[in-house]
């Protein structure tokens, strides 16, 4: 019997040794290709003209590589090792005419919200996921291994056809159903340079599409199924004809390859070599093949889009916007406060790029001013272009509410209240996964700082669906 032991002993501290040299080479490939995305990191800031030593940006390169290889963790997960072991036998009716339980009962969890990268820009996208399958061989599958399964896929370079495909194939080889089903509602940063954003105020800011696949018998799209599985979704974004099938024509997903984006990015300056270098870099310690066709474009894509928050002197733009509204406007001079009446701007959409993460931000900007009765408000335009041009910056959500606060009280005379609402894309991005989050900041001059019902007058005024939510 201690021979047994001894003999038991052995192999269970071969199997530890073995595990741990295998845990301890995993951990240093890690470490190297963290190390390697730093790296890289550092020589994009560089090449958007940024201080990597400045307070804010010491910890980027570290802050940016953890968010990429939690973002893409998909390529080191197997969905077998998901699948396995969460099957569970269950009877389906017994001598009845009809499906149910594990004898093609339909099943479908609703609503999983997923985050991934497009793999055409690197920019993230939203995604909204309804998944359904057809048990068979009185066989089901734990429901959480249906989220876990198309979260592996969302956690790759991506674009949504191809997900919703590899969700399908994965479930329908892993469980073994009459058939599986899958509804993506999918929503994209829309890819514009500043030019383009200043000159349009109309500019949409999501690229949105419905894409589908089926297997088994899901496979036909007019199958008598998808009728019970579009009825039980009771989703009323979801417009059937609007719907992408596998293997119906290619939208172009991402607006960083249609043509009017292509003449917008041609305006900036030829492409930083060592930046498109350092992308190429990043995407191989992601596990990615940078030589990919889908990805062959993808380094200079992103860089493209990174420039437009380059640190370079737009100083001489904004001030001729300042001289002009200065000229144009009569709130400089010294009035009774009682005499003031409340005007102000609400949902002035902006766009940046936070400054911790290389992760967009994006939401709208409530301004509000007291002016005397007689005088004329500003113009809309002109606080916009001030919106637009603190939020084309790599920034903090805190700074850019004071310093848009800063700038546009020379022209209002003073008295000056600024709300800014965002949603962060480094919130969904990295572990904690917070979808629908938003974050809310104020800053306050002159008499909003000191009455209460000023300001309480102004933040009612706000209204409580604004558009900062944007994706879906």
């Amino acid at each position: 019997m201690g021979c047994l032991d001894e003999g038991r002993f052995n192999v269970e501290v071969e199997n530890v040794v073995s595990i741990g040299c295998a845990c301890k080479k995993s951990c240093v490939e890690e470490e190297a290709n963290t190390a390697s995305i730093e790296d890289a990191v550092k020589v994009l800031l560089l090449g958007l003209g940024e201080d990597v030593n400045r307070e804010g940006l010491r910890k980027t390169p570290l802050r940016v590589a953890k968010a990429l290889r939690e973002g893409t963790r998909g390529y080191r997960q197997k969905v077998k090792d998901i699948v396995q072991g969460a099957l569970f036998p269950e009877a389906g009716l017994d001598n009845r005419v009809g499906l149910a339980g594990g004898a093609g009962g339909l099943v479908i969890v609703r609503d999983l919200d997923l985050f991934s990268y497009c793999e055409s820009c690197l920019l993230p996208f939203q995604v909204k996921c309804h998944v359904g399958y057809v048990p068979s061989g009185q066989r089901v599958v734990g429901l959480s291994k249906l989220s876990r399964v198309t979260d592996v896929f969302a956690k790759r370079l991506q674009e949504p056809q191809r997900l919703a495909d590899e969700v399908c194939s994965a479930l329908h080889q892993g469980i073994k159903p009459a058939g599986v089903a899958i509804i993506l509602q999918c929503s994209h940063i829309h890819f514009r340079d500043i030019e383009s954003v200043f000159l349009d105020s109309n500019h949409q800011g999501w690229t949105k599409i419905l894409v589908s696949s089926g297997s088994g018998v899901f496979e036909n799209k007019s199958a008598d199924i998808w009728a019970d599985f579009f009825s039980l979704l009771k989703f009323r974004g979801i417009d059937k004809e609007k719907i992408h099938f596998r293997g119906s024509s290619d939208q172009c997903w991402c607006s960083s390859q249609s043509s009017l984006s292509a003449k917008a990015s041609s305006k900036i300056e030829v492409v930083n070599p060592a930046m498109v270098t350092a992308v190429a870099s990043i995407l191989k310690s992601l596990g990615e093949d940078p030589l990919r066709k889908e990805l062959a474009g993808t380094p200079s894509r992103f860089v493209k889009w990174l420039m437009n928050f380059q640190n370079s002197n737009l100083d001489m733009r904004l001030n001729g916007f300042l001289c002009n509204g200065m000229n144009s406007s009569n709130t400089n001079g010294k009035v009774n406060l009682n005499d003031k009446k409340l005007c102000s701007e609400l949902n002035l959409p902006f766009w940046s790029q936070c400054e911790h993460h290389l992760l967009p931000f994006h939401g709208v900007v409530h301004i509000g001013y007291l002016i005397s009765e007689g005088f004329n408000p500003i113009g809309k335009s002109l606080l916009q272009s001030v919106v637009h041009f603190y939020g084309f910056k790599l920034q903090v959500q805190e700074r850019l509410t004071r310093q848009i606060a800063e700038t546009i009280t020379p022209l209002l005379g003073g008295d000056v209240i600024v709300v800014v609402e965002a949603s962060h894309t480094c919130m969904i991005s990295r572990g904690i996964e917070k979808f629908g989050s938003n974050t809310a900041t104020i800053a306050t001059l002159g008499r909003f700082s000191t009455d209460t019902s000023a300001r309480t007058m102004f933040l009612q005024s706000i209204p409580s669906d604004t558009s900062s939510a944007g994706g879906q």
